[in-house]
């Protein structure tokens, strides 16, 4: 049996390991957040001496002084409301279906296993997929020629080509999965006594769905949408494969339009040797740290007004 200075001497060594093992694990910690507050320190010293008025409201220029961002900004809010578009009605359709409709076999195990790789796949890959298939397969014009009552007639239909509704599509499939295991999550969350409480007044599948189980599970559906989102919003790899152009001078007005957006443009500015351009690429960068917050934030509000809403 140990005797009481060998159990003392093991409780000091473990205690010491502890202690040890303590220090290791907050100098890890403390090595990202210090980085993190350098580089933000930077970025604001660059970027807010050219923070302005006529930064956010005017056009790219090849003089420093002259430059701004807005037609990156006009750029990627029409990406994401277009992003948006095509991935929440799928995405949360899809985890619907998943969770309330689909058997439970092997194909569903399948989709299950494939959407977790999907979430993790480089973006540059979904790029390249975007790449060959939105740009170029479905980018090819198609010249059809026929008569009416003896008249020729010729009508050209161009594809997407490298279009915002390409980006947006190739974004789409990017956050795609993200949304589903999200809106999945969320609507496990809704306890299954709920449903069986509404099938006991009567109610028949779709409006146990559409009455308790989506009302409750919002909150975890927006905040993962938004997150997604905001992912989506950083992106530059994908629409850099894509082939978007670096220096625009107009807003697009519809999804067809050529486009750039905020990465694109920031990528270009660091690009450039001239000191001024790494100055309004920090400027960018201020801007884009600004509306990821501000949706995070959003997110965070509407998850918690939502959840207020439900609990009562």
């Amino acid at each position: 049996m140990q005797t009481t200075s060998q159990f003392n001497q093991r409780l000091a060594f473990r205690e010491a390991i502890g202690k040890v093992l303590y220090f290791v694990f907050l100098s890890a910690v403390l090595v990202g957040i210090i980085g993190l507050v350098v580089l933000l320190a930077q970025i604001l010293v660059q970027g807010v001496p050219w923070l302005s008025w006529h930064f956010l409201s005017d056009y790219p220029s090849r003089h420093a002084e002259e430059a701004g961002l807005l037609s990156a900004l006009a750029g990627t809010i029409w990406l994401m409301v277009l992003t948006a578009a095509l991935t929440v009605p799928i995405g949360v359709g899809a985890a619907i279906y998943l969770e309330e409709y689909a058997p439970r076999n092997w194909i569903t195990n399948i989709i299950e296993i494939n959407l977790s790789n999907l979430a993790g796949v480089p973006s540059i890959v979904y790029g390249l997929l975007g790449l060959a298939v939105f740009v170029q397969f479905f980018g090819l014009a198609v010249l059809v020629d026929f008569q009416i009552l003896g008249v020729d007639v010729y009508m050209r239909f161009t594809g997407f080509g490298r279009t915002l509704l390409a980006a947006a599509m190739t974004l789409a499939l990017l956050v795609l999965p993200i949304v589903i295991l999200a809106s999945r999550e969320a609507i496990r969350t809704v306890p299954n006594s709920h449903r069986q409480a509404a099938f006991a007044l009567g109610a028949d599948k779709w409006q146990v769905i559409r009455g308790v189980v989506l009302p409750s599970a919002i909150p975890g559906i927006l905040t993962g949408t938004i997150l997604a989102m905001s992912r989506a919003i950083g992106e530059a790899a994908p629409i850099i494969a894509i082939g978007a152009l670096v220096y625009v001078t107009f807003i697009p007005t519809s999804p067809l339009d050529g486009y750039t957006a905020l990465p694109l443009q920031i990528f270009n500015w660091v690009s450039r040797p001239q000191e001024e351009f790494r100055g309004l690429a920090a400027a960018g960068i201020i801007v884009l740290l600004v509306i990821l917050l501000s949706m995070n934030a959003g997110a965070i509000l509407l998850r918690d007004r939502y959840q207020v809403k439900t609990d009562d």
